[in-house]
């Protein structure tokens, strides 16, 4: 069994899986199946021996959770790649379709969302605007503003010294312990190695204003590439960056455009971001010229090992990109939570409501129907649509179906409402051949015809009706008469105001009593 499944993760690794991590939760997941296998009675000493019952087994012990069936579906695809698993009930069985469970996460609401927006904005401004600060004093120490031995001198060569190595001069104490040397940290007023570079929060605020401003994932942000602007600035001058982000699973990357065209753009962030990691980028390409990333931060603690450097690799003193670790860690000092995958929820299904670096389905699938705040902002939406589609077909079922006569044909059949042609495809058939119809639903039938005679009786149909709407509850009336009604006024437009006043004034008190007669129901069939 172990040689089967070491030959299956092996494939995996060079077929399936991009990353490290991938591959670690998927040999875990199989280990879980390994032990499985075990516990079971007897022991499946090999692939060959899994049964379908087995595997039903196995599924009814893990549907309950999304880990577990996120393990299940990933642990049957290996497994079912096995020549000895590709036929027969076990292979039906390891083929099951394996539906998501609802996810219990949901987006932010937009104070949630403005709060860590607004966090985040605070704590990377503050450090751009003190790496921008070093950067313009550096530039003029190194045109020679300074007298040297000043104050502004020692700051200038202190930061030359941070910009060249990554740090500054240190002693070791009597304790043992090594400190950075006094003249030089007094020079930075304190912020030591601060003054040029990112700091671990402040690189975490840079990702979270990236995943508010572009919708990317942890794993986007970490890995995407320090962007070159256009050479052509247009005609505005405003810089326009190519960023390569990659989409979906695989390697195929997109381009996205981004320009700087204002203090809240995409294109400013982008600009600041460069700004911001310009030093750091810059002693990470002098060791490593390949490793190209835009966010790039110095570590407080060089000698730490990282445990996952496939997410956050180091390159001496510099980290680059940023972790699940890292997303935590910055939630629990804003008192926000981490917010990478609920924010990111957030842009993509509230506020872009379209795909981000997956497919249409999935956003579909994953982010916009089962988010509750998406349910909750679609209800009055779908509710608006639907009382539409109504009004709609109300409008056109309540028109006037029944054809307008110049003069009453003999071989017609007179109605309470009009004169029937035939009960040939009539709309309420019955047994011997008639029509069981109200006689209200003349005017909407095919079959019905219309003449002057007709007109008075109609005219007193739709005044009675007039005075129903006025006494009825409006679902009542709507149910029960709005239709008729309706298609009296349709009536009333093709005689015209003239003809319907002319009818008016030859209503008989015939007319008075059929009218009665059929608003009560003693003329329904």
């Amino acid at each position: 069994m172990q040689r089967s499944l070491a030959r299956l993760l092996a494939a995996g690794c060079e077929e399936r899986w991009e990353s490290h991590a991938s591959s670690d939760v998927a040999w875990r997941q199989l280990r879980d199946f390994a032990r499985r296998a075990v516990k079971h009675e007897p022991p499946l000493r090999d692939l060959d021996d899994v049964t379908a019952s087995f595997v039903n087994s196995w599924w009814m012990a893990v549907r309950t959770s999304k880990t577990g069936r996120d393990a299940f579906r990933s642990t049957t695809g290996m497994i079912r790649t096995d020549p000895r698993l590709q036929a027969g009930p076990v292979a039906e069985a390891l083929s099951r379709r394996v539906p998501r469970l609802p996810s219990p996460q949901r987006s932010y609401s937009d104070r949630e969302f403005g709060q860590i927006r607004a966090v985040a904005r605070r704590q990377f401004r503050s450090a751009l605007l003190r790496i921008q600060d070093s950067a313009q004093h550096l530039e003029c120490w190194r045109s020679g503003d300074f007298l040297p031995g000043s104050q502004e001198w020692a700051r200038g060569e202190a930061l030359d010294i941070l910009a060249r190595t990554g740090d500054l001069p240190r002693v070791t104490t009597a304790a043992g312990r090594t400190r950075i040397v006094r003249r030089y940290e007094a020079a930075t007023n304190g912020a030591n190695w601060r003054a040029l570079f990112l700091n671990r929060m402040e690189a975490t605020s840079l990702g979270v204003l990236l995943m508010t401003h572009f919708g990317w994932n942890l794993a986007v942000i970490s890995q995407v590439k320090a962007p070159q602007a256009a050479p052509d600035l247009g005609l505005d001058g405003h810089p326009t960056y190519q960023v390569p982000v990659r989409k979906d699973k695989g390697h195929r990357f997109e381009t996205e455009n981004v320009s700087d065209i204002g203090a809240d753009s995409p294109g400013r962030l982008i600009t600041q971001a460069l700004e911001a990691t310009r030093f750091a980028r810059a002693l990470v390409a002098e060791v490593q010229p390949d490793a190209n990333r835009l966010l790039v931060w110095r570590t407080q603690m060089p000698g730490r090992v990282i445990k996952k450097l496939e997410r956050r690799p180091k390159v001496g003193l510099f980290c680059l990109g940023l972790n699940g670790d890292d997303g935590a860690r910055w939630g629990r000092h804003s008192g926000t939570g981490s917010p990478f995958q609920r924010g990111r929820r957030t842009v993509v299904a509230v506020e872009r409501r379209e795909a981000s670096q997956h497919t249409q389905a999935t956003h579909d699938r994953s982010y916009s129907l089962p988010d509750e705040r998406v349910q909750a902002e679609a209800a009055p939406v779908i509710a608006a649509g639907a009382a539409a589609a109504l009004r709609q077909a109300r409008a056109t079922t309540a028109k006037l179906v029944a054809l307008v006569a110049e003069s009453r044909d003999p071989q017609h059949a007179e109605t309470a409402t009009a004169d029937c042609s035939t009960t040939d495809e009539a709309p309420v058939p019955t047994q011997d051949g008639g029509c069981g119809a109200s006689f209200l639903l003349c005017l909407a039938c095919e079959n019905a015809r219309v003449h002057a005679d007709h007109h008075p009786r109609l005219v007193q149909l739709h005044d009675a009706l007039g005075h129903v709407q006025s006494v009825l509850p409006p679902s009542t009336w709507a149910r029960a008469w709005q239709d008729a009604h309706e298609r009296l006024e349709d009536l009333r437009d093709k005689v015209g105001e003239g003809g319907w006043k002319h009818a008016r004034a030859r209503i008989s008190d015939a007319d008075r009593t059929i009218v009665e007669d059929l608003l009560r129901g003693d003329l329904n069939p």
